[in-house]
């Protein structure tokens, strides 16, 4: 195996984990923002009405997207799979 390979593999990984988390980690990031800007505007400073929303988006992100997640998921690891003869 070629050290290059490893990068490859390595590059690969990361580019897919984080196709797959930005769904999750962008519903929870809007939804945060806009309760921090509802509780500045309200000068509500309690860290449960925060909490409980992004929480919320998250699981339905998650329920939304999750066809698609494990899509990648699945065809990353059939080309991981496939490529293994190629490798050694």
């Amino acid at each position: 195996m070629d050290p290059q390979d490893a990068v490859d593999f390595g590059r690969d990984a990361l580019l897919i984990a984080t196709l797959v988390a930005a769904p999750i980690l962008l519903s929870g990031m809007v939804v945060g923002l806009v309760i921090g800007l509802i509780q500045a505007l309200t000068q509500i400073q309690e860290q449960t009405v925060a909490f409980v929303p992004k929480l919320v988006a998250m699981v339905l992100a998650l329920a939304y997207a999750l066809p698609w997640i494990l899509s990648r998921l699945l065809d990353y690891t059939e080309d991981l799979i496939a490529d293994i003869p190629n490798t050694l």
